[in-house]
């Protein structure tokens, strides 16, 4: 209006047309020319670049470009970046997607309304053992989110409410229409065991001008060219090596070009020839080059034969797929912009395991220029390999003692721990794959381990045989989302078994299930589809795929992908992403906010924090929004007055917030900025699924499985557990001397005595005794280091609970060379004093206490595998602690994987004891913490 105003005394202005068609547009905080549609926006929150606003016409739909700018600033990416890639692979993805999740939210509007609030608040229900001898009566216990309140239903089945009585009593989620075409048939003629014919069966059919990758008996090769890039020392001679890989097996030896002297543009023009003919091609080969330097190592003394040894020092790395993503073997030139390579992992050169995305940082990047041959013509294409029927002729083993073959299926079946296998086991499973369709389907994976993928015969009786395998229990089939079984109908067939899973089974493993996305091949995957479709239905499941995708998006290797999944959520929720908005605008602001603490002249002081959030701004953003880490807590307005930043290195800040529930507690999250979470949210997310277990065993170990959400490039939030101290402050506050706090054995159980008076003391303790229980089993499974008294607490209820959990799978803390924690797990002579009540003599409540330990330790060995595979499955997260298979050998170990029931407790009770005997060490740790950390006058 204003601008309007002074543009009157302009000599045009008559040329001007209507004030609606004309908006202010800037270059915004992702380099996008940005149309500011919210004039009641502020400029410090626009942040033009330049501070320069342009006031132009209005060109093409408004709504669009409003929406468009909206889901960019949201997802912390411009969509123009998807549009500047010019890539088919890119478009069709977007534009599949999009008719997809508009659909969904199409269908979503029509819903009646019982089932939209099923969506949109779906009922979040704890989970506990089914065991009830009482069948006249169903008792539901229920807990308001960020209240004390609860009440209990004692109800006629047929008396609850439909809605909580489908929620409470459904055993698996909507079953989703399959999606799976009718298989189409054609003849295979057998001669012997396998021949293949080929002619016109409908596996060969495709477009006029087309053939099947099965007629071509060539070997395959690719030309490498030359290099761009290069950084090496003078002096040095550069090579590359490939592979061609399916998942982790490697399908023909390796491929070392010559060597050349380094320079910035090294040329090679040459052939690499691979020891496989194209037609034993698998549908997802992966080409891995490594391009390295070769050092000459220093000369050996006279008289020593050996000569000079040369060590290769990796320089970059880069993969790509041998077909597209329309089934068609890729042919001419491409740039290969490389991956730099890690200092420290000399062992491999190769990455299999890695992305198949280039690098987008194609200025500093190195790269690699290959063409794949054009071996005719016209296009080949992969045939497709869902629909095949065959038939078995001669038996197998009319001559061979069946029985001693039997017996030795059963114990490779029964040896969870078996994965690597010798030739004559290989070819005894592969001879009973049908046995062990019928009698070991959950042993699927190791049948996919040893099947030959470079033999095209082996790959279509693999692919058959999927066809009529029984489905398995999701938890046995999260593990063939590992990178090691790509095949797409391996990943089909994953999918229709993990449908079955509920809502809340599906979030328990969201972490993972978004972490194997980085193992997908194509932007296009079942994997995908399955997990939007499942968001769209659900707007909790929606809440955590979108910040566990948009906490990641600055990963450069999975930037795009997760940034088109995210893009395409968006368009499907439209409404939901306005709350999204909201949350993500008051995460700037609490970043700005740590900054602003960290990075002060002076040293700032809370008051100063705190006369920062009493700014309109600030106040305006951080209120009133639904919290990140669980969307079914409402944070009303912050109190500024009760908002101060902790005293650690990365000035973390303690944020609290009114409860809009009457005489209910405030609620408190943590805003972090410089610390990696991810590892804190799988632990605690370790710790929820023992909990849940337990719960269903009706074992109620009173965990306190906090939350933890990372939300950005080493940021996130935690929860608040209120009414909560340290065991270090407690221990402090009630000793004259921190050198001798430690072994104050009184210290807790006096403090829970003051804070539950009379009656409630037994509660208290009661309370203690589980939670020890279940933090002892839990830290000791899952290998947690670094327990000193700072990082264990415990609630005023008597509740004990762990914290900060930056070390675990047995990567426990070492000073001077000395390993600091010579202890299974926590288990002090104070804590034991809580526990038999003050008494010395109280050996009944002491072999309570490890009979909770024992049981508990029972049920996670009887899911080992569960653990061992979710664990597998976010190797792809990059944590510094859990990067390979050996890194889960701990697991394996702590699980006593392979082992009996008997075999397993018989080990535990050792590591009881011997954490009861040696927690003088522990208690000799904490004192030196102690001391560390006191700073009282």
């Amino acid at each position: 209006a204003m601008v309007w105003k002074n543009a009157r005394n302009e000599a045009l202005f008559n040329g001007l047309g209507d004030p609606e068609g004309y908006v202010f547009t800037c270059i915004n905080q992702t380099a996008v020319r940005e149309e500011l549609e919210e004039e009641s926006r502020r400029i410090r929150d626009v942040r033009p670049f330049m501070c320069v606003l342009r006031l132009v016409a209005r060109e093409g739909d408004r709504v669009e470009k409003l929406t468009n700018t909206q889901i960019s600033l949201l997802i912390g990416k411009g969509l123009h970046e998807f549009e500047a890639q010019k890539n088919h692979e890119v478009n069709e993805f977007r534009s599949k997607m999009r008719s997809f999740c508009e659909e969904k939210a199409q269908k979503r509007q029509g819903l009646p309304w019982q089932q939209w609030m099923e969506y949109s608040f779906p009922c979040d229900l704890e989970p506990c053992s089914a065991k009830s001898k009482n069948k006249k009566k169903i008792f539901i216990n229920v807990k308001f989110e960020a209240s004390d309140e609860s009440f209990m239903l004692q109800q006629e089945p047929q008396d609850l409410p439909l809605a909580l009585m489908r929620s409470a009593l459904k055993k698996k989620a909507t079953v989703f229409r399959s999606l799976r075409q009718e298989p189409e048939d054609y003849t295979l003629q057998v001669n012997g065991r396998w021949e293949f014919i080929f002619g016109k069966h409908p596996l060969c059919q495709f477009k006029q001008n087309t053939s099947s990758l099965w007629a071509i008996n060539k070997p395959f090769n690719i030309h490498l060219l030359q290099g761009s890039r290069v950084n090496a020392d003078e002096g040095m001679k550069v090579s590359v090596r490939a592979g061609l890989y399916h998942g982790s097996e490697l399908l023909c030896k390796v491929v070392t070009s010559s060597e050349v002297t380094v320079c910035s543009e090294p040329l090679w023009d040459q052939k690499l020839d691979f020891d496989i003919n194209v037609a034993d091609l698998p549908r997802m080969s992966r080409l891995c080059f490594a391009l390295y330097a070769i050092i000459e190592k220093a000369k050996k003394p006279r008289g020593t034969k050996k000569k000079n040894k040369k060590a290769d020092c990796p320089i970059a790395w880069v993969n790509t797929m041998v077909f597209d993503h329309k089934d068609q073997l890729k042919t001419g030139e491409f740039l290969l912009s490389t991956w730099p390579s890690v200092p420290d992992d000399k062992s491999e050169l190769l990455n299999p395991m890695g992305t198949v995305e280039k690098n987008p940082n194609v200025d500093s990047a190195a790269g690699l220029l290959i063409r794949f041959p054009n071996i005719l013509p016209h296009p080949l294409y992969y045939p497709p390999l869902d629909k095949p029927h065959l038939k078995r002729t001669t038996p197998f083993f009319r001559f061979v003692s069946q029985k001693k073959m039997y017996t030795k299926l059963k114990e490779i079946m029964d040896n969870k721990n078996h994965t690597e296998f010798f030739e004559d086991e290989k070819e005894l499973l592969w001879k009973l794959r049908t046995d062990i369709r019928d009698c070991y389907p959950e042993s699927l994976s190791k049948l996919l381990l040893i099947t030959k993928w470079n033999k095209r015969e082996d790959v279509v009786q693999m692919v058959s045989l999927l066809e009529s395998w029984p489905e398995l229990p999701a938890i046995h089939a999260l593990e063939l989302l590992d990178y090691s079984f790509p095949d797409p109908a391996i990943r089909s067939f994953t999918i229709r078994c993990l449908r079955k899973l509920s809502d809340d089974e599906l979030l328990q493993y969201l972490i993972q299930l978004v972490q194997v996305l980085k193992y997908e091949s194509y932007l296009d995957c079942v994997l995908t589809t399955f997990l939007l479709e499942r968001a769209l239905a659900n707007r909790r499941i929606g809440h955590f795929l979108f910040w566990y995708l948009r906490s990641e998006i600055h990963v450069a290797s999975v930037s795009l992908r997760f940034g088109l999944i995210l893009e395409a959520y968006c368009r499907g929720n439209i409404h939901h992403m306005k709350v999204l908005t909201k949350q993500n605008q008051a995460l700037v602001k609490m970043k700005a906010l740590n900054d602003f603490v960290k990075s002060g002249s002076q040293k700032m002081t809370v008051e100063d924090l705190r006369l920062c959030v009493k700014q309109e701004s600030y106040m305006e953003a951080l209120s009133d929004l639904l919290s990140p880490l669980n969307p079914s807590v409402i944070l009303a307005e912050i109190c500024a007055d009760k908002c101060r930043f902790m005293d650690s290195k990365m000035k973390p800040l303690w944020l609290m917030y009114r409860n809009p529930w009457p005489h209910a507690d405030m609620l408190g999250i943590i805003f972090k900025n410089g610390d990696d979470l991810r590892q804190d949210m799988l632990t605690l997310q370790m710790i929820q699924l023992m909990e849940n277990l337990w719960k269903k065993e009706g074992l109620d170990l009173r965990m306190i499985p906090y939350g933890c959400l990372s939300t950005g490039n080493k940021m996130g939030l935690i929860e608040v557990v209120k009414n909560s101290d340290t065991i270090a402050n407690i221990q402090l506050n009630s000793s004259t001397s921190a050198a001798t706090a430690a072994f104050n054995k009184d210290a807790l159980l006096n403090w829970l005595k003051s804070k539950n008076p009379e009656d409630k003391l037994e509660q208290a303790i009661e309370e203690f005794t589980l939670s020890c229980a279940g933090y002892c089993v839990a830290t000791y499974v899952l290998g947690i280091g670094d327990r000193h008294n700072d990082n264990i607490m415990i609630r005023e209820t008597g509740q004990l609970f762990h914290i900060d959990f930056g070390h675990f799978l047995g990567n426990f803390k070492r000073k001077l060379g000395i390993n600091r924690e010579r202890v299974p797990f926590i288990l002090t002579y104070d804590f034991v004093h809580v526990i038999q009540q003050g008494k010395t003599n109280n050996s009944e409540k002491f072999e309570r206490f490890r009979e909770y330990c024992e049981r508990a330790y029972k049920i996670l060995c009887r899911n080992g595998t569960l653990f061992v595979n979710l664990f597998a499955m976010m190797k792809a997260a990059g944590l510094p602690e859990l990067t390979s298979f050996k890194d889960i050998q701990y697991l394996k170990d702590s699980l006593a994987l392979g082992k009996s029931e008997d075999e397993a407790l018989k080990n535990f009770k050792v590591k009881f004891t011997e954490a009861l005997r040696e927690s003088w060490k522990t208690k000799v740790n904490w004192m030196m913490h102690s001391l560390a950390k006191d700073n009282r006058p």
